[in-house]
């Protein structure tokens, strides 16, 4: 977009003198100001008025052009395309002023979002002991950093606790909803010694926080969810899954759904079921992998709107590293889509290596 301004100005030179007329190509002159204005600033939309009046005049000038054998450098229909051409230029200075603030707000706004995505889906550790981990955040939106996917991992006396998310609805409420959650998850991972008990506790922040919000919907702000937990010790993962789509194990020749078929309503709906949230235990061996992800992936639509077929895309692929495997998952969605995600998509990758326990002894405030 910066070098059209002087493309449009040879191709421009290139066919005047090839136009058998009485008039020349140079009319069209009028329109470098708006060309320039779609990719420069006001000075320069201004320097390029000024040279498209003098250019002007130097075509309508010279007898040469067009096959011309005098010159109209007066003539009043020039004289008029020079008085247009520095109108459009005024118009077009204040228009690349116009864009140049909204560029720099919008950048701003980015700058602020990138912020806020940092504190709100800060990156997760890329090793926790035995654990190597890493995480995927889309947005479906081209200017949005953040919406009401969520995803964390917190290393814990207990184990590494991990969460993943995808709040109801979108917009400022999504985002502030998320950001709640993930405060109660963080402090709570700490504190409760049973899986059940963690997703107990933040069902009640969630419910604490949609009663004080009021309206009319607060039995729809919910959360779907997983809790995961991988044992300090023994070879386990333990699920308490709350209406969201289940993990995913990956094992050498094998790909497993995680999902017992006893998942709990979403959160801030288990208070209209009022059952104990259930834990389902699996096994998690040296080298297996365990993949959260949220229902933006296996809602992914290609032109023929066929949905993202997760499981046979990973069978297809084999094991592969955290970080391989999220790279070919998030290119992999983006073909399959055409470049138009119609969801935001996060995801969160969990492999066991072998070595020492896959838990850091915990810190005193635990």
């Amino acid at each position: 977009m910066r070098w059209l301004p002087a493309l449009y100005v040879a191709a421009l030179l290139v066919l005047e003198p090839l136009t058998p007329v009485e008039w020349p190509v140079s009319f069209v002159l009028i329109a470098l100001p708006l060309v320039t204005a779609f990719a420069h600033g006001p000075v320069a939309v201004a320097g390029a008025t000024v040279f498209a009046i003098v250019l002007e005049g130097v075509l309508a000038g010279t007898p040469c052009c067009a096959g011309r054998s005098v010159g109209y450098l007066w003539d009043r229909h020039y004289v008029a395309a020079y008085i247009c051409t520095a109108l459009v230029g005024v118009l077009g200075t204040i228009l690349a002023a116009h864009r140049t603030r909204r560029e720099r707000t919008l950048a701003d706004v980015r700058f602020v979002a990138d912020i806020a995505q940092r504190v709100l889906l800060r990156p997760v550790p890329h090793r926790i002991g035995r654990l190597q981990m890493e995480s995927l955040y889309v947005s479906a939106a081209a200017e949005a950093r953040i919406g009401g996917d969520l995803y964390e991992a917190v290393p814990t006396r207990y184990g590494v606790r991990l969460l993943i998310g995808d709040v109801r609805g979108k917009g400022l409420l999504a985002v502030e909803t998320a950001a709640a959650l993930l405060g109660a998850f963080r402090e709570a991972a700490h504190d409760e010694p049973a899986l059940p008990a963690l997703a107990d506790r933040v069902e009640t922040s969630m419910n604490r926080r949609a009663t004080l919000l009021g309206g009319s919907e607060v039995g729809e702000r919910f959360v779907t969810a997983v809790f995961a937990e991988i044992a300090v010790a023994d070879p386990l993962v333990r699920v308490v899954n709350c209406g969201h789509p289940p993990p995913v194990r990956i094992r050498s020749g094998e790909v497993r759904e995680l999902d017992s078929g006893r998942s709990a309503p979403p959160l801030n709906l288990g208070m209209l079921v009022g059952e104990p949230y259930h834990v389902d235990t699996y096994s998690f061996l040296p080298g297996d992998q365990l993949l959260l992800y949220t229902d933006g992936i296996t809602e992914t639509r290609d032109a023929a709107g066929t949905f993202y077929p997760l499981l046979q895309r990973l069978r297809s692929w084999g094991p592969l590293p955290p970080q391989d495997l999220l790279e070919r998952l998030h290119q992999d969605l983006l073909e399959h889509s055409g470049d138009r995600l119609q969801d935001d998509v996060a995801a969160l990758a969990v492999c066991l290596s072998a070595g020492e326990p896959s838990v850091p002894p915990p810190s005193p405030a635990g």
